[in-house]
């Protein structure tokens, strides 16, 4: 009888450490799947958080850019690449005339760059003295504006042009003139609309 009681004892010891380690195990499991969890939602708030900051919606409002973009497109602009690097040739830029919160919003495309010279002669556009060469067929302009005389860029200064060459505001004309890089919201990096234009713009 004794030898049963101590056996009996014994068992309810190992049942109740048997207990007690599942408990435990379970405890840290949970632990372990709300600490997943948590890091999930925190990656994903930090994440939200980036791309609200880094990327805006911009709705083309004006056919300076046709045929190349149409009016009402809708636009991701990349507003962090410019940061950390500079506007290039060629980039799509959305920018300010001034530092306005409520100034207008622009899209057009870089064609000088800080120190360059910039001229339209002839209908052509003259970088340096030479003829720049462009990718893509655009009319030869009628009106060179300002830049009928030879402009010489400043330090982050920038000479942009629509598009649509001779029914666009830009560079060549006193209310847009030169873009300095203070101004530059971003590059035009993806398109949202319409449908059959959405993905990135090269």
């Amino acid at each position: 009888m004794g030898l049963n009681k101590k056996i009996n004892i014994e068992n309810l010891k190992e049942n109740r450490a048997v207990s007690e380690a599942r408990e435990k195990l379970r405890d840290d499991r949970t632990r372990g799947i709300v600490k997943w969890v948590f890091e999930i939602i925190v990656t994903l708030v930090f994440a939200v958080l980036v791309a609200i900051s880094a990327f805006q919606t911009v709705t083309l409002q004006e056919s300076a850019m046709e045929p190349t973009y149409s009016v009402n497109e809708k636009f991701f602009v990349n507003r962090a690449l410019y940061k950390v690097s500079s506007p290039k040739r060629g980039d799509v830029i959305v920018f300010k005339t001034s530092a306005s919160d409520s100034a207008a919003l622009h899209i057009r495309r870089v064609i000088g760059l800080p120190g360059e010279t910039v001229q339209v002669k002839d209908g052509k556009i003259y970088i340096n003295g030479k003829v720049y060469e462009e990718n893509g067929a655009y009319q030869d302009m009628t009106d060179g504006g300002l830049a009928n005389s030879a402009i010489t860029l400043e330090s982050e200064e920038y000479f942009v042009l629509g598009d649509n060459r001779n029914n666009s505001e830009d560079s060549r004309f006193s209310d847009i003139g030169n873009i300095s890089k203070k101004y530059i919201v971003g590059k035009v990096w993806f398109t949202v609309s319409p449908k059959n234009k959405i993905g990135f713009i090269k």
